[in-house]
């Protein structure tokens, strides 16, 4: 067997290893030294510590021990500790367990219920006010934290009841929560983007600007359909009764925005116009997240012995596993490549001769189906460096590219049959709410993202104005 299929069946190992449920980053490292050794080996190299001892006339033992020493004598072991050494040294990885930090922190810091309460009240007059307000409310602390399951969870127990007792569909109010609750991957600062941008070397500070309007633009999207439909269906969204918004002044509303809204508003834009400006960079800005993060919670005096523990094993824990994906991934990579099986892929896409709409529309179709199996971790760390070296055959910007792929990423979410945003509702929802009701809901949202991949596509300026005008072209 040639050394190029040698590569895909080991990268056909790996999918079945994760059907199976294998840890994904172990699988990765564990393949990627299995068969480097196979890719690496040297027989004249493992045996030379060996013929050494015979020569000098060691004893058993010593032969057996120098043996052992030999077997290890393999570059693939070298590999694996530079990588292991190339993410601890990645400096924009450490941007990652900081922003984590922050989310874990405003998670636990008792705002969102407050920001939920305000903004239901400020837009009672709103056709399906309820469910905009959880949207909007979904949007602004995805966007703080970037961990999905964490924002559809605590949404989960704070909106969607409130929605139920309202007499909300159980479809309409699933699908707002499932929804609004992935934004966090897409609009900055998102701990997918850095990631993306480690893995491709596009800039993040870049991709942050790219991908924000674009963000933008999907969450306008859901909340025309949330307000759209509510007014073609009253039935699904009963009008607030005046026992559920009370009697509030405009005086009295206003401030309770300020309390609510706007810290965490500023918050989100101090971190993300530092490093859109270039003010510091995006671990200086997320270090500036996390500090503002505490203080948040101590002003609202959450900030307690038991959540900052909490806090930090939660983002000690994330970090680590995405490191360790990066790792495993990196190696992985290296000995596919070296095996000859990223240049086999090349060769049969480029010799298909189609054109850059094409191999975009199969690259983001294979990403969609993926999308099902994989979170995003994994189609980011394993699958998009498969694609990223034919951007450059078909004249495909990586940036244009990564921001496609981030929205297409929502649907790693929302598609049956395992969207983990359904299924992190269902583990807090009432019994009467059942899996098959929240997948229907889910199903228009990932109608929409299609469109805007589509809105995207025919206006990519939407991707290229706002780096453009803060950096240059």
């Amino acid at each position: 067997m040639s050394d190029p299929f040698v590569a895909v069946l080991m990268l056909l190992i790996l999918i079945l290893a994760i059907f199976l449920g294998f840890p994904v980053a172990f699988t990765l490292a564990a393949l990627g030294v299995a068969f480097g050794y196979y890719a690496y080996f040297d027989a004249g190299r493992m045996w030379a510590p060996y013929n050494r001892a015979v020569e000098s006339g060691a004893d058993g033992w010593t032969l057996a021990e120098t043996w052992a020493s030999g077997f290890f004598n393999n570059r693939i072991f070298d590999l694996f500790v530079n990588q292991t050494y190339g993410v601890m040294s990645n400096d924009v990885l450490t941007a990652i367990p900081l922003f984590l930090f922050m989310g874990y922190i405003v998670e636990r810091a008792n705002i969102v219920d407050r920001l939920f309460s305000t903004l239901f009240i400020a837009t009672r007059n709103v056709p399906g006010s309820m469910a905009v307000a959880a949207l909007i409310t979904c949007t602004l602390f995805a966007t703080a934290t970037g961990i999905v399951g964490a924002v559809v969870t605590l949404m989960g127990l704070l909106a969607f009841p409130a929605m139920l007792k309202a007499r909300y569909d159980v479809r309409y109010a699933s699908g707002v929560i499932c929804a609004g609750g992935t934004l966090g991957i897409l609009i900055p600062p998102s701990i997918m983007l850095i990631v993306y941008a480690a893995t491709s070397g596009v800039s993040v500070v870049r991709m942050y600007a790219a991908a924000l309007l674009p963000g933008l633009l999907l969450a306008g999207l859901y909340l025309v359909y949330v307000v759209g439909r509510a007014m073609l269906q009253p039935q699904l969204a009963p009008k607030p009764t005046r026992e559920q918004v009370g009697d509030h002044s405009a005086l009295e509303i206003a401030w309770m925005m300020i309390t609510s809204f706007v810290p965490l508003a500023v918050l989100i834009l101090a971190v993300l116009g530092a490093i859109l400006f270039g003010i510091a960079t995006p671990s200086e800005a997320a270090a500036v997240g996390a500090a503002g993060g505490l203080i948040l919670a101590a002003a609202y005096r959450a900030l307690t012995w038991q959540r900052l523990k909490e806090s930090v094993y939660l983002t000690a824990r994330t970090s680590a596993m995405v490191c360790w994906l990066f790792v495993g991934s990196a190696t992985f990579a290296s000995v596919f490549a070296y095996l000859g099986g990223q240049q086999l892929i090349s060769d049969f896409v480029t010799g298909l001769d189609i054109s850059p709409l094409a191999f975009l529309l199969v690259a983001q179709l294979i990403i969609f189906i993926l999308g099902w199996p994989l979170e995003w971790t994994e189609i980011i760390v394993i699958f998009i460096p498969i694609f990223l070296p034919l951007l450059a055959h078909f004249d495909i910007d990586p940036l244009f590219f990564g921001v496609l792929v981030a929205v297409n990423l929502q649907t790693a979410f929302l598609s049956p049959p395992m969207a983990m945003s359904a299924y992190y509702l269902k583990g807090i929802a009432p019994p009467h709410v059942q899996l098959p009701d929240i997948f229907r809901g889910m199903m228009p949202y990932m109608a929409i993202v299609i469109l805007c991949m589509v809105i995207i596509y025919v206006f990519p300026q939407i991707v290229y104005a706002l780096p453009d005008m803060i950096y240059g072209k």
